[in-house]
């Protein structure tokens, strides 16, 4: 295998596949590289762990420029992170990259010339995927929305593995992910494309972590992502990157019985203003007592924010707010919680609903009713 490339463009898809890549953690050995193919005028990079594989592909040429030359067909599995290193800091803009029959790889730019030890690429796990029939689309940035908005709240803890994922559900034309950690819950639903009547219906739960490294590599794309579901696993991918992750397995719980309908209380609040007054109020709150803080609305026009640290102080700030409709509310809950569910919140406003003072409470937006929020209490004393 032989080719001469861009070096930028090399470097782009390396950066994309890297997040693939976790030489230490690797359970087999050959994951530990990143595979390079050229076959048909197209170099394709690969990486794999165990719970992801991401591949990305580069055309010789791409809107009328001639990207690869030289080009002799072949594949090789280069060392991770000495591979990505070497070209991200080679001196020129075309890189020659040429793999010999006893695997050594040498790597030339201008005048400076590496030799890389590589492997055989017959061990790689091989990725048989077929892209003519994918399910759903959506369009990058609203896939980018629903993951910000909602893999925040997986549980971390390993004891319940199912709750380390995103549950998505497919339904009648709208896709909705949920997440919870049994202390707070969020939901984000948005319209979809289905591509394929048989798959109108479906429930899958993907790992949170798989969606974050998702959500690194589509960062900066603003094609449409195809989606495929498979038995065992869920695709994602446009003409030159693919995304395969593992999905768990289990029953995710119910928790649309967890949302409250009874409400009794309504508040209307500007969000950014809200977020800075709940971050002061946070300074003080004790972080072994889960950055409690005290909330309470009476009925005026401005709603009471505290939190009291024994060790260190007490603040007690009053914010004005849009509208208070309904009972008194004075309820206490970990400010952590809440602001990570305010910075995902693109709405100038947000509607705070009360059932109770022991009871969930729920934060929406007046813009849309496809954002949702839950957050349980936390007992005082």
């Amino acid at each position: 295998m032989k080719f001469t490339i861009k070096r930028q463009q090399l470097l782009s898809s390396i950066q994309e596949v890297s997040n693939a890549i976790s030489p230490r953690a690797a359970v087999i050995p050959i994951l530990t590289g990143m595979k390079l193919s050229m076959k048909n005028d197209t170099l394709t990079l690969t990486g794999s762990n165990s719970d992801i594989t991401i591949e990305s592909t580069i055309k010789s040429i791409m809107n009328d420029e001639e990207i690869i030359t030289n080009i002799s067909n072949g594949s090789i599995v280069l060392p991770v992170p000495h591979f990505p290193d070497i070209i991200r800091k080679l001196p020129g803009d075309l890189v020659h990259i040429e793999a010999k029959d006893n695997y050594k790889t040498i790597i030339q730019s201008e005048k400076s010339v590496f030799e890389l030890h590589g492997q055989s690429s017959e061990e790689f796990p091989r990725i048989l995927i077929e892209k003519d029939n994918p399910d759903f689309s959506i369009p990058a940035k609203q896939l980018r929305q629903l993951i910000r908005q909602t893999v925040f709240a997986v549980s971390t803890m390993e004891t319940r593995p199912i709750l380390t994922g995103v549950h998505v559900t497919f339904h009648n034309g709208n896709v909705r992910f949920t997440s919870t950690d049994t202390h707070r819950l969020a939901q984000s639903e948005i319209n979809i494309n289905v591509l394929n009547d048989q798959t109108t219906e479906l429930s899958i739960v993907i790992p949170g972590q798989s969606l974050l490294e998702l959500s690194k590599i589509i960062n900066n794309v603003d094609e449409t992502i195809y989606i495929t579901i498979m038995k065992n696993q869920v695709i994602f991918f446009t003409d030159h990157l693919l995304f395969i992750s593992r999905l768990l397995s289990g029953t995710y719980p119910d928790t649309e019985r967890l949302i409250p309908s009874n409400v009794k209380s309504t508040l209307r609040i500007k969000t950014n203003e809200f977020i800075r007054t709940i971050d002061r109020a946070a300074l003080l709150a004790s972080e072994e007592q889960n950055n409690v803080i005290r909330f309470e609305a009476t009925g005026k026009s401005f709603i009471e924010i505290s939190s009291n640290s024994p060790e260190i102080g007490r603040v007690n700030e009053q914010m004005e707010i849009s509208s208070h409709e309904g009972e008194e509310v004075s309820i206490s809950f970990s400010s952590k919680y809440l602001l990570e569910a305010l910075r995902t919140i693109d709405s100038e406003e947000v509607i705070l609903s009360f059932t109770g003072p022991m009871h969930p409470f729920i934060v929406t937006t007046p813009d849309s009713d496809q954002i949702l929020h839950l957050i349980l209490p936390v007992r005082t004393y």
